[in-house]
């Protein structure tokens, strides 16, 4: 998104006018796709993005510096907002709050379009109640190394667990690598109730297929399996809904599925020129979601029969700082993705020996929630090295500090 003198539009959406500044500056250089273009799309899938993102209080993603820069977060609502958007009042566990958006209708998706936000990012409730989620989402997460087909075996697991204990679930495309599977709920249980149940289900998934679908949290003891996302049901939690564009270089979209398309169809299929045509095509695979609610009582029953999860080892120090099993080093914390791969990079190339006998999930690049954007710390786990030939925890090549400057 570069800077642009081009005339602001003013467009008529759902019988409010929506000011778009800087129509034509380009957003998505390789398929060629504006500002008024994004705006465009999500007022035509409207009906489908609503169903995700319509009224839930969101998190504002913001790309105001084009797709290749980071995004920030913004929480609060902005302070002039027009009449048609709505707000709503989250309180968080560490004693802070915020007054965030809520939209109703296609102007509001188009006036949040113009703000740069490409994805949508709703909390998983509606903003009658703050309190009780109406929605329990399973993302699943690969693991470098994963393919495709693995995702899918492990999302067919998934179904069969929520079919067992009576619940209904939605498959989308994440529009990166994974797979998330929406599930409606009566909200009648709190967000410390929902994410037990979600955790529940991610260890049943792992019980059931061992080796391909793993619920545990710590990331370098899942190997080459998909992690099911149980975390994403906590309360300060948003994932991109239904029709969200990611900020990829072909435009891609979250996209809700039929069960019966799910091993026949890619991501990287859905963007947004074929998005446009399958939603006028065939409409919304998802229009039935809000038909069907379940309960969470057999998940819930799941979880005291499972128990406790396992709970990792703690400092010998008394300070409660949880302990790896695993081989770890830290190489780096940036503030920009491209640093944390080219400080990857430069530790590869000093430890050559090391290198190589890496495997693809051994090297994790975890991106950071900051204080209003991103933020990416770079590990190395060596357990496929050696014991004599495991290089030392060095100084870090880069060391950012996300939170320098502020109170």
């Amino acid at each position: 998104m570069s800077p642009s003198k081009t005339p602001a539009d003013t467009l008529e959406i759902a019988g409010h006018e929506v000011r778009v500044t800087s129509p034509d500056r380009v957003v998505f250089p390789g398929p060629g796709l504006t500002k008024l273009d994004i705006v465009r799309y999500y007022v035509a899938v409207a009906d489908g993005a609503l169903r995700g993102a319509g009224g839930r209080p969101m998190v504002l993603k913001r790309f105001v510096k084009g797709i290749d820069e980071e995004a920030f977060f913004q929480k609060r609502v902005p302070d002039k907002h027009p009449d048609f958007i709505d707000t709503a009042t989250l309180r968080y566990a560490r004693g802070t709050s915020a007054e965030e958006t809520v939209v109703r209708d296609a102007a509001g998706l188009a006036w949040v379009a113009n703000l740069g936000c490409l994805d949508l990012n709703p909390h998983p409730v509606r903003a009658e109640d703050l309190d009780h989620p109406d929605e329990l989402r399973v993302d699943l997460d690969p693991m470098p190394g994963v393919e495709w087909a693995q995702i899918v075996d492990v999302a067919m697991i998934v179904r069969d667990v929520l079919d067992d204990h009576g619940l209904v679930g939605w498959p989308k495309t994440s529009g990166s690598r994974g797979l998330h599977i929406l599930v409606r709920i009566a909200p009648e249980w709190d967000f410390a109730a929902v994410r037990l149940a979600a955790e529940a289900l991610a260890r049943e998934v792992e019980n059931r297929a061992p080796g391909l679908a793993t619920a545990r949290w710590w990331k370098e003891e899942r190997g080459e399996s998909v992690f099911v996302d149980f975390n994403q049901n906590a309360k300060d939690r948003t994932v991109a809904s239904a029709y969200s564009i990611r900020p990829l270089p072909d435009a891609r979209v979250s996209t809700p599925l039929a069960w019966d398309e799910v091993r026949a169809r890619r991501p990287e299929e859905f963007t947004v020129a074929t998005v446009l045509e399958r939603f006028a095509d065939i409409g919304d695979p998802h229009r039935g979601i809000d038909e069907a609610v379940g309960r969470l009582d057999g998940l819930l029953q799941l979880a005291d029969e499972l128990g406790p999860a396992d709970k990792p080892p703690t400092a010998s120090d008394g300070s409660g700082r949880r302990t790896s099993t695993m081989p770890l080093i830290e190489v780096a914390r940036t503030k920009t993705k491209p640093e944390a791969l080219e400080a990857l990079e430069t530790w590869k190339t000093t430890h050559t020996r090391a290198a190589a006998v890496l495997h693809p999930a051994d090297v994790m690049i975890d991106g950071m929630r900051g204080s209003s954007s991103l933020w990416y710390r770079v590990r190395v786990n060596l357990q496929h090295v050696p014991e004599a030939e495991r290089p030392p925890q060095e100084p870090l090549l880069a060391d950012y500090d996300p939170w320098a400057g502020r109170a």
